[in-house]
């Protein structure tokens, strides 16, 4: 029996239909595709792209604020946001205004501007930490910070939680089976043994969490505040706080990585929940869709930090290089639209906004759910919402792939955006942003339920 209750011949059945009802709609994003092909490898720059559920690929014209449209003329209202990297909705009038400002004064020069001073005070305010950095992507500062915890504590062991997201970090590239660290399925080109400096524990489960510290040789935990990425997992009460505990125990620095769960508030979690990291990360919306991100670090951080560099410095005689830093990171367009960003854009009053309709959505779905009686779940984490399919939501991240139902996902997404409604694909999971109005929820919430009706009426469609 699937974990959704549907059977999987019903899910065939409308994905199908709606197959086709996308390929009869959309013949220049199929032409566009054919074309594609001959150009691209999988007929798509990055070959995730061909992941969604559609057919082919949906090819994007333009987009603005709530909204995108494509190469066909459907307009649709996007509660994906480019996975967090338009959070705050797409080409935002400030950020637009400082593209078009820094277009004229110079893109990248490897030197700071006032920008890059006014950035790290708003930051510092912003998340109480008062040091920061400048990287391009999240990946870049985890692997970034990830150096600075193991040449802080002369450790190498890095332990993350199963089914966690932290870009495509190295360390992170890990699950846990029946109690031993793997490496993540799919890995394309995998050389080195990464188990043997990474460890995985069960989100939410202390005493595993424990053990894996008692060891004493982990340098960090890399952590999100909630997991994000496997379908959204919760921290139960007092988790976080004794995790934080447990690190300083050990003698582990914590490493909070905020690129998802800034959808909780202008601080993130570790304001609204004091978590009070060594290191935060946070990369995708810092700069209103703009590839930039950053990591913040303690007073005490910082002095281990040039430590490090005088310890490095001393045994290369004055000559190395560090393993941190593009020649882009921090250049001058990226900070000035960060400035704009954390200004203008990523304000309490929009946040009051987005967390009021996503927590409209989230009763939406819960209504829903109830309505077609269905054993289904919905869990909430400031701007974000995700319907999941079982009963109650999953504690970590081995629950929450059990109620993986693959096909039924792609099915209902492929029905939305056939209906001109984009959620964020490989789970159920939705994000509202300062563009996002209560028509466009009302909207969402009025087409899911017609799929499930649809879905429902197939014969034989519930299982059990």
């Amino acid at each position: 029996m699937s974990p959704s209750g549907i059977a999987e011949h019903a899910v065939e059945v409308l994905s199908a239909r709606e197959r086709q009802r996308f390929l009869d709609h959309h013949p220049n994003s199929v032409a566009l595709a054919a074309r594609a092909r001959q150009a691209l490898f999988g007929g798509v720059p990055m070959h995730w792209m061909s992941d969604w559920s559609t057919p082919v690929p949906l090819f994007v014209e333009r987009a603005q604020g709530a909204r995108f449209f494509d190469v066909d003329g459907h307009d649709y209202v996007d509660f994906c946001l480019g996975d967090t990297g338009s959070m705050f909705g797409h080409s935002p009038a400030p950020v637009a205004a400082a593209l078009r400002e820094q277009a004229g004064n110079g893109l990248t020069s490897m030197l700071p501007g006032e920008d890059a001073v006014v950035c790290g005070e708003l930051l510092a305010a912003r998340f109480g930490l008062p040091f920061w950095q400048v990287a391009t992507t999240a990946t870049d500062a985890n692997r970034f910070v990830l150096r600075w915890a193991r040449a802080i504590t002369g450790r190498k062991v890095i332990l993350v939680f199963d089914g966690c997201y932290h870009g495509t970090v190295d360390e992170a590239m890990v699950r846990a089976r029946d109690g031993h660290t793997v490496h993540r399925p799919g890995l394309i080109g995998q050389a080195r043994n990464l188990t043997q400096h990474s460890r995985v524990v069960p989100f939410n489960d202390l005493a595993a969490l424990e053990a894996a510290l008692a060891p004493g040789d982990v340098a960090a935990v890399l952590c999100e505040p909630a997991l994000t990425n496997i379908g959204m997992v919760l921290p139960e009460p007092g988790f976080m706080a004794r995790l934080r505990e447990l690190t300083r125990q050990a003698g582990t620095l914590l490493i909070i990585d905020e690129t998802h769960t800034i959808s909780t508030g202008p601080g993130g979690c570790t304001r609204a929940w004091n978590l009070e990291p060594d290191f935060l990360t946070l990369g995708k919306p810092i700069a209103g869709g703009v590839p930039c991100a950053v990591y913040g670090c303690s007073a005490a951080m910082a002095q281990a930090m040039q430590l490090a560099r005088q310890h490095a410095s001393e045994l290369s005689h004055g000559h190395g290089h560090s393993g941190m830093g593009t020649t882009l990171s921090a250049n001058a367009l990226a900070m000035h639209c960060m400035r704009a960003n954390l200004e203008q854009v990523m304000t309490p009053g929009a946040y009051e906004h987005m967390l009021w309709l996503a927590a409209r959505l989230a009763e939406g779905f819960r209504t829903l759910i109830a309505r077609h009686d269905l054993a289904w779940s919905v869990t909430e984490l400031g701007a974000r919402c995700e319907f999941q399919f079982c009963s109650t939501p999953p504690r970590n991240g081995a629950e929450a792939e059990a109620a993986f139902h693959d096909s039924l996902q792609m099915a209902l997404h492929l029905y939305l955006i056939n209906r001109g409604i984009l959620i964020t694909p490989f789970h159920n999971m939705t994000l509202c942003c300062p563009d996002t109005s209560a028509g466009d929820v009302d909207r969402l919430l009025a087409a899911l339920d017609a799929a499930l009706t649809e879905l429902l009426a197939i014969p034989g469609a519930r299982e059990g």
